[in-house]
């Protein structure tokens, strides 16, 4: 099934945006690691936060089974140290594409602390074996340079730990606002953690003590793409409100706001009538001639603005992206071809770096109705999709990838105005 996206001439919305998935992950884990049962009435309703959830109900009444987290990185980062740390036998595995991204790191940190951790198949991926046993915690060192949910899989099971943890980090830390946001949640539940340097993170053995009530606010990555939606229009009255989004926010990717300023976009945060915070986002001149940024610690909006720059004929330079090579997909290849078919030579260097000059493949300009692959890749799906409002015929393939981080995206769009035909 694809969708073709036809944009309305004026956009005019107002969007409840999920919950953040990053937050409810890791509010999911700290939860199972107190014992409590707690309802969380705002947790994402996305796939990734979905498996996690489901992992941990059949580790709740199984000590042996096999755990397919499918195409969740997060689940099998979190729950590698989580299952490490409990007691029973557990087989964790995931898609073909998962088996190819690199777990090492966190699988020798663990075992350095005590983990019985077995490779089924290539050494240094999963899927898996892990048996639980006992885990004193204390001094270990992890490099920073390949992910940070390696570290906060660390530091969720650390106040568990009877010696706690005594975290070093080695090399450049990539998505270092991630690491922040787990400390911050593991804080909101009675961790005492914190950094003690540039480099080193100390928790201390203190069991969470979760508080009477804990909202997770909305997603900063998903907002990308509704930010997208209006830098693109080119009318002015177009505005759009998104229901959920804090001032001060821990999400790294709440960046947006700052970067979208210089690509035509207002940010104006205000509450709803019945209490909710939100944001208001306007159209206003834009005069950036050139955009370049360092996505190092935003690797997730990095597509949304490669394809907004492009659509905008905005030039740019974006590095911090070695990454999106082990994503779901190889994020810096799929970008290249699909800019191609729409016209753009974005060219990519260095494994970490994608820039775009500003020329246009003039046999591409007229090209309509161009098919969109997604590669099983959510991250694909919705800036492009977004980017029919400045190229008609846009037709995304898969578009169910989208339920990974943000399910009714379809749906919130179809409010707006936007048609989404199925062919």
């Amino acid at each position: 099934m694809n969708y073709q996206i036809i944009s309305p001439e004026k956009i005019c919305a107002k969007i409840s945006l999920p919950a953040s998935k990053s937050i409810s992950n890791r509010v999911l884990v700290i939860n199972a690691l107190s014992g409590d049962k707690t309802h969380l009435p705002c947790i994402s309703a996305c796939d990734d936060t979905r498996v996690v959830a489901d992992a941990l109900s059949l580790i709740n009444t199984n000590d042996e089974a096999t755990i397919d987290i499918h195409a969740s990185g997060t689940a099998m980062r979190f729950l590698t140290a989580y299952l490490a740390a409990q007691k029973g036998n557990y087989i964790l595995t995931g898609t073909e594409r998962m088996k190819q991204r690199p777990i090492a790191p966190l699988v020798d940190a663990l075992r350095e602390m005590g983990a019985e951790i077995d490779y089924l198949e290539k050494e240094g991926f999963p899927p898996l074996r892990i048996t639980g046993a006992p885990m004193q915690g204390g001094r270990v060192e992890i490099t920073g340079s390949i992910s940070s949910q390696f570290i906060t899989a660390l530091l969720l099971i650390a106040p568990v730990l009877p010696e706690g943890l005594d975290l070093i980090i080695k090399d450049n830390i990539t998505s270092r606002p991630y690491i922040d946001l787990t400390l911050d949640v593991m804080q909101s539940f009675g961790a005492e953690a914190g950094w003690e340097s540039a480099n080193r993170i100390v928790v201390a053995p203190k069991p969470y003590c979760p508080p009477a009530s804990y909202h997770v606010e909305s997603d900063w990555s998903a907002a990308s793409y509704w930010y997208e939606m209006l830098a693109l229009s080119d009318n002015s009255d177009s505005e759009i409100y998104l229901r959920g989004l804090v001032d001060g926010s821990r999400q790294g990717d709440s960046v947006v706001r700052y970067l979208f300023s210089m690509l035509g976009v207002k940010t104006t945060f205000e509450t709803d009538d019945d209490g909710m915070p939100m944001i208001h986002l306007r159209r206003h001149f834009r005069t950036l001639p050139r955009l370049d940024y360092d996505f190092k610690n935003q690797p997730d909006i990095a597509q949304t603005f490669v394809v907004t720059c492009c659509m905008a004929g905005l030039p740019f330079r974006f590095t911090g992206l070695s990454t999106l090579k082990i994503k779901e997909t190889d994020r810096l290849a799929a970008l290249h071809k699909e800019m191609q078919k729409l016209g753009y030579e974005v060219v990519e260097s260095g494994g970490d770096t994608l820039e775009w000059k500003g020329d246009k493949m003039t046999d591409k300009e007229t090209n309509e109705n161009v098919v969109i692959e997604t590669y099983n890749d959510h991250r694909m799906a919705m800036p492009f999709a977004a980017a029919s409002v400045a190229r008609k015929g846009i037709i995304i393939e898969n578009p169910t990838v989208v339920e990974k981080s943000y399910p009714s995206f379809w749906d919130d769009m179809k409010a707006a105005g936007f048609l989404c035909n199925t062919l």
